[in-house]
């Protein structure tokens, strides 16, 4: 009898996680490692002509059949599973970085000459690589609220794309995805979704109704803050073709060593994931209290105006918080040098607390000053905090003594 360490596909999600991609047991020996080795190659070799030509063949059908270094071998393959079935996918190509998943399935999606709607609180560099790249090739885009009466109003004849973000990057709102979906649909239109802030086990947006979902795995799946890599999931048949021509046309590839920390760092996520957010559910209780705090930026919040949707569409939370404070640029930036267990730093998903506070520019170039009709627009100061693993009482005593720093 052989055992079967793949996982059920009635298996919950962190049962999953222990099991997919372990190693094979040896045919001859019987036994084998836990962890699947890191397989490196530059150069796949073959049998003879013929297996490499069922090979070839196999490729041009748009399967999964390493011919060369650059697709990699069974440590991809094993990450490649697992980020499908957290996602509910039939594929999933890797990519270096988070922004290199979000190219490739835009440049995947989109021709000369092709719209893009783009929600306006999406991660900010989207906006840079319009501005440098897609323009150039002659793509359009629009950046707008994420409600039907806005998208219908900047919708072109010539628009392919509805690309969003759910939660938003900065506010943390919100989207009503099943609904933007449907609406996308009845145009014709494929819906790609960031995926990063559930990563596939807090949010699925491919069971919400979008056709693409877009991971930094730099984030939550990494988990450790030393790893860099990104992924594009889907499950039609079509758009995994479309997706796999332009991963192999640009050259994208991640190394067998960061697939294999991905893979070491999924198997925590449960974990970590459910951990961060009882953590930063502590912090936000603290910060409700406290005089400074005008605005708690959370979905799993009760206060928060996405918390509905939250509870109808996700399974849980994370640690990736906003809170807006009633206090001067320069206090702002007291309270940010005085945070000693709080790292100051751009990125989140990690075991560790990080804090940034969020530009008021970055806000503008959002949109975030140009609407009335919504007051978490008027956000003022804002600051951003991934609450980590660390005790939360630690973390609370530390932002106290930041705050009464500010003056």
């Amino acid at each position: 009898m052989t055992r079967d360490a793949t996982g059920r596909a009635d298996d919950r999600i962190d049962t999953l996680l222990q099991h997919i991609g372990q190693a094979p047991l040896d045919p001859v020996t019987g036994s084998g490692p836990v962890a699947l080795p890191s397989m490196r190659t530059s150069t796949v070799r073959f049998a003879s002509m013929d297996v490499l030509d069922r090979a070839q063949a196999a490729k041009q059908r748009g399967e999964r059949v390493p011919t060369y270094g650059r697709v990699g071998l069974q440590t991809h393959e094993a990450l490649e599973t697992l980020l499908c079935r957290l996602e509910d996918g039939q594929r999933a190509f890797l990519a270096p970085s988070g922004m290199a998943a979000i190219s490739m399935a835009l440049m995947a999606c989109l021709s000369q000459g092709d719209h893009a709607l783009v929600v306006d609180c999406v991660y900010g560099p989207v906006r840079y690589l319009h501005k440098t790249i897609l323009s150039r090739m002659g793509i359009a885009m629009d950046f707008v609220r994420a409600d039907l009466d806005s998208l219908q109003a900047a919708l072109r004849p010539e628009t392919r794309v509805l690309y969003l973000e759910s939660p938003g990057s900065l506010l943390m709102e919100m989207l009503d995805l099943p609904a933007l979906s449907r609406w996308a649909h009845d145009l014709g239109l494929t819906v790609v979704a960031d995926n990063t802030w559930g990563s596939g086990y807090i949010y699925r947006p491919l069971a919400l109704g979008a056709d693409v979902s877009v991971i930094a795995a730099t984030k939550y799946i990494g988990g450790h803050s030393d790893l860099m890599l990104g992924a594009a999931v889907a499950r039609d048949p079509a758009r995994i073709a479309r997706l796999h021509e332009t991963h192999y046309a640009l050259g994208n590839t991640v190394s067998a060593d960061d697939a294999w920390l991905a893979l070491r760092g999924a198997r925590t996520l449960g974990l970590r994931m459910r951990g961060c957010g009882e953590n930063a559910l502590a912090v936000c209780q603290w910060l409700a209290d406290q005089p400074q705090v005008s605005r708690i930026f959370f979905p799993a919040w009760p206060q928060d105006p996405g918390h509905a949707l939250w509870r109808r569409d996700a399974t849980g939370s994370n640690g990736l918080l906003a809170v807006a404070v009633d206090f001067t640029e320069p206090q702002a930036r007291r309270v940010i040098d005085a945070l000693r267990l709080f790292g100051i730093g751009y990125s989140w998903g990690g075991y560790e607390s990080l804090v940034t506070q969020v530009e008021p520019s970055a806000l503008a170039s959002h949109g975030y000053w140009a609407s009335t009709a919504d007051d978490r627009m008027k956000a003022g100061t804002v600051l951003r905090l991934h609450i980590g693993l660390e005790d939360p009482a630690d973390l609370i005593e530390d932002l106290a003594q930041a705050f009464a720093a500010a003056g």
